[in-house]
C-alpha cells in the first residue's frame, strides 16, 4: 500500500498530465482541420469510464494506464493506420484524417510534441513568477583537494564568467552543465582580481548519491559555492517567459547531448531507464514538495514530445517521415510499404522498452533482492 502511495500513485497523475497534454495537441488541431475525432482515450485496452461529447467523440479511461491515443475519423487503429477495407463518401473524406492535405495531416500529427513543449514552458513560466528560481552567484567558494577543479588552477573566489562559450549567470548553470557531461574537459572562462583567465578542466568520474540516495556515477569538477546563500528570485511575466523558454531549451539539449554520448559509448547506456525509473522518480518528485513535482512534469513532457518525434514508425516523429518522403515523391507510401514500417517501428519500440526495463531491474537491485 505504501508502494502505491508513494511512486504508483505520482507516476500515474504525471503520466495522465502529460499525455492528456499531448493528446490534447492533436485534438485542437485536428478539430481546428474540420477532421472528426471518434475517440481520445487516457491508456488503452477496455474501457473504465467515459463519455461522448456534442460532436460525437468518445471521451474516456482505459484500463492501461500507460500512454494515450485519439483515433480520428479514418484510422483503421490507434496508431492512425488508414482505414482501407472500404470507399469513402465525399462527405466522409471531407472529415478524414487520411483525406486531408500533406501540411494539415503533418500540423496535426507535430501538435502533439509541439504541445508538450509549450506547456512545459508555460509551466516554468509560472513557477518562475510565483516560486522563484534558485540563483546563486558563480564565485568558486572551495576548491577540494586533489580534484579536477584543482589541477586545472581554479582558486577560491573565481568568478565563472563561461563554459565552453555559453555564459554562465548561476552557480546552478555550472552544476547543470558538468553533471550533464561525459567528462570530457571544459573550457572554462575564470574572472580573477579583474582579468580573465581561460583555464581547461576535466571533471572525474565519481560514483555519488544524490538527495534521494540513489547512487549514479556522475562528473565532479570539485568545487562548492561561495557563501552567498541560494535565494529563490520571482521575476515578472516577460522575464519568466524569456527564461522558461530558455530553461525548456536546456532540457532538450541536455537529453540530445546524453543520447549522444551514449551512442558514441562516452556515457553508460544503463542511464536509460523506462517505465519503473519513472515511477521511482515521480514519488521521489512528490516527496521532494510541490515545486520539485511540477518541475518534473514540466520535464517529462520535454522528454515525451521529443521521443515522439523521434523517425520511428509508430510514433509521431515516423508519421512526419513518411509525411516528408510523400512530400518528395509526390504520392504516399504504398499500404504494404506503411505496414511493413509500423511493425518495424513496433519491434524497435518494444526492444527499447525492455532493454530500458533491465536497466530498471538493476538500478532498483531488483534481481539482488530476488537472489536474497
Amino acid at each position: 500500500m505504501d508502494f502505491l502511495l508513494t511512486y504508483a500513485v505520482p507516476f500515474l497523475v504525471i503520466l495522465t498530465i502529460v499525455v492528456f497534454v499531448h493528446e490534447l495537441g492533436h485534438y485542437l488541431v485536428a478539430r481546428r482541420n474540420g477532421v472528426k475525432v471518434e475517440v481520445f482515450s487516457i491508456g488503452f485496452g477496455r474501457e473504465l469510464v467515459g463519455w461522448t461529447d456534442r460532436h460525437g467523440t468518445r471521451w474516456k479511461i482505459s484500463l492501461i494506464p500507460l500512454g494515450g491515443y485519439v483515433r480520428m475519423f479514418g484510422d483503421e487503429d490507434a496508431a492512425s493506420t488508414p482505414d482501407t477495407s472500404r470507399e469513402f463518401t465525399a462527405e466522409e473524406k471531407a472529415v478524414s484524417f487520411h483525406h486531408k492535405r500533406l501540411g494539415q495531416r503533418s500540423a496535426i500529427v507535430f501538435a502533439g510534441p509541439i504541445a508538450n513543449l509549450v506547456f512545459a514552458i508555460l509551466v516554468f513560466a509560472v513557477m518562475f513568477m510565483t516560486v522563484g528560481q534558485p540563483t546563486t552567484p558563480p564565485v568558486v567558494g572551495l576548491v577540494q583537494a586533489n580534484s579536477a577543479a584543482e589541477r586545472a588552477g581554479l582558486q577560491t573566489g573565481d568568478r565563472i564568467a563561461a563554459i565552453n562559450g555559453r555564459a554562465i549567470a548561476r552557480f546552478e548553470e555550472i552544476q547543470q552543465i558538468v553533471r550533464l557531461g561525459d567528462g570530457s574537459t571544459l573550457d572554462l572562462e575564470v574572472e580573477r582580481d579583474g582579468q580573465i583567465l581561460r583555464l581547461k578542466a576535466t571533471p572525474t568520474l565519481t560514483m555519488l548519491k544524490d538527495h534521494f540516495g540513489n547512487e549514479q556515477k556522475m562528473p565532479l569538477l570539485g568545487i562548492g559555492a561561495s557563501g552567498a546563500v541560494s535565494q529563490l528570485v520571482r521575476m515578472g511575466p516577460g522575464q519568466a517567459l524569456m527564461e522558461s523558454v530558455r530553461q525548456t531549451w536546456v532540457v532538450i539539449e541536455s537529453t540530445f547531448s546524453a543520447l549522444g554520448q551514449m551512442i558514441a559509448g562516452r556515457r553508460d547506456s544503463s542511464e536509460l531507464g523506462g517505465p519503473l525509473r519513472i515511477a521511482q522518480y515521480s514519488g521521489q518528485a512528490a516527496q521532494g514538495g510541490a515545486a520539485n513535482f511540477v518541475y518534473f512534469i514540466a520535464v517529462l513532457s520535454i522528454n515525451l514530445g521529443l521521443i515522439n518525434l523521434f523517425p520511428i514508425p509508430m510514433l509521431d516523429g515516423g508519421h512526419l517521415l513518411f509525411y516528408a518522403i510523400e512530400a518528395l515523391i509526390g504520392r504516399p507510401l504504398s499500404t504494404r510499404t506503411q505496414e511493413y514500417g509500423f511493425r518495424f517501428g513496433l519491434i524497435l519500440v518494444f526492444a527499447l522498452m525492455v532493454f530500458a526495463t533491465w536497466n530498471d531491474l538493476i538500478h532498483l537491485k531488483v534481481w539482488d533482492f530476488l537472489k536474497g
